[in-house]
């Protein structure tokens, strides 16, 4: 329907010159969805899972700060300031740093890895 609509918006404004009609057009907005929330007994499950210290780490860091695959695994020792309790995700999204919060358990957890 957007396609439509900038389509429409093209041939009022350009080929015809009537940008009174093309004002008139209105783009169709699509609803956000809502991130699936996993459960505590989901996520002691999930963690759970693993015997290896590794990859708890890993899997604890990833869903405690809100890391994506990419940033996980791009993370290194460097990055992670204690005394602030961040992690400095310097290879993000779009090629962009960013700082995301470390919860507290997870940084016993990391000096154990």
């Amino acid at each position: 329907m957007n396609s439509i609509v900038s389509a429409l918006r093209f041939f009022f404004t350009q080929a015809v010159d009537r940008p009174d009609l093309a004002r008139k057009l209105v783009r169709t907005r699509r609803g956000r969805k809502l991130p699936v929330v996993l459960s505590q007994d989901e996520v002691a499950r999930l963690l759970g899972a693993t015997t290896c210290l590794k990859h708890q780490a890993a899997l604890s860091v990833a869903y405690g700060a809100g890391l994506r695959a990419s940033e996980l695994t791009a993370l290194e020792v460097r990055d992670i300031d204690s005394e602030r309790m961040l992690l400095r995700l310097e290879r993000g999204k779009g090629g962009r740093y960013r700082n995301a919060m470390l919860p507290v358990g997870l940084l016993a957890l990391l000096r154990a890895w």
